[in-house]
């Protein structure tokens, strides 16, 4: 008589786990505590539910990472002990792209708001001109970057980052380990130099964010790549670590594709943000030096 408990499926049906419960808790917390944190900036004063500063968003977020790192080390496990088949291998890929293209959709939203007003600066109220964009774009009061400088700079280490890290997939899958290793390090370096130096570029930044709508525009859109990129070099350096412990093998690394091709998509949208946001969104303007 056959075993009841015999696996005649491709399928890995997971075990019950209490990650996405708790993940939803802490991201519940995290949202709420965002918000008081907010009203507290506002008004010293104010508070929600008893509650002021940042001590319910931190708590939120600790929760958060910490379903990230215990849910992700059970898929790692998972794939250890040969649950990911081909066919479920097929649908993690199909969750990263689906994840991709929800991430497109999320700059699209930024780059319409940018456009909206670039594009269009007379269509606004006649009174509210001179407090948004004074009939023209950037308006007349903003100094803009130079995108020459530290933009293009920028520019260069991204472009660069993603030749190291094709390195670094092109070395695993022809098992050279020393390959992927300093591939995906150098990634790091350059994911690292990125992010300081676009700190840099806002602290040195003629306008802020509250000045006008260039301004807001402006720091949404490259503020919210460069989250991005902060989180795509911490999933590098889990590849990394992963990398060194061997984790990876020429036919199974999804953990190391899914993160390739998050610093790819990094990649591509910058190279957007730097030609219209940088390069065309200055045309005529005063450069700031």
């Amino acid at each position: 008589m056959a075993d009841p408990h015999t696996k005649n499926h491709d399928y890995h049906i997971i075990d019950p786990s209490g990650w996405p419960l708790l993940g939803s808790v802490g991201a519940l917390i995290m949202a709420i505590g965002g918000v008081i944190w907010m009203q507290t900036i506002q008004s010293e004063d104010a508070s929600t539910l008893g509650m002021s500063g940042p001590i319910p968003f931190i708590i939120g977020l600790v929760i958060v990472l910490y379903t990230m790192y215990g849910w992700w080390s059970d898929t790692i496990k998972e794939a250890h002990a040969g649950d990911h088949t081909q066919v479920v291998s097929i649908h993690l890929r199909y969750g990263m792209i689906m994840f991709i293209a929800s991430e497109v959709m999320f700059f699209v939203a930024w780059f319409w708001a940018f456009f909206d007003a670039s594009l269009f600066p007379n269509e606004l109220a006649q009174e509210a001109r001179a407090a948004y964009t004074g009939g023209q774009w950037p308006p007349a009061s903003i100094e803009v970057l130079d995108p020459l400088h530290l933009p293009l700079f920028n520019t260069v280490t991204l472009l660069l980052s993603g030749t190291t890290v094709t390195w670094a997939h092109h070395a695993l899958l022809e098992g050279d380990r020393k390959g992927i290793v300093w591939g995906l390090f150098l990634t790091v370096v350059l994911g690292v130099i990125f992010t300081a130096v676009q700190i840099l570029e806002y602290a040195e930044a003629p306008f802020t964010f509250t000045e006008s709508i260039y301004g807001s525009t402006f720091f949404m859109a490259t503020g919210f790549h460069g989250f991005h990129v902060f989180v795509g070099t911490i999933f590098l350096i889990v590849c990394l670590f992963r990398a060194m412990k061997g984790h990876f093998t020429e036919k199974q690394h999804f953990g190391f594709e899914a993160a390739a091709w998050y610093w790819h998509f990094v990649d591509v949208v910058w190279l957007f943000l730097f030609v219209a946001v940088y390069i065309w969104a200055s045309a005529g303007a005063t450069i700031a030096h």
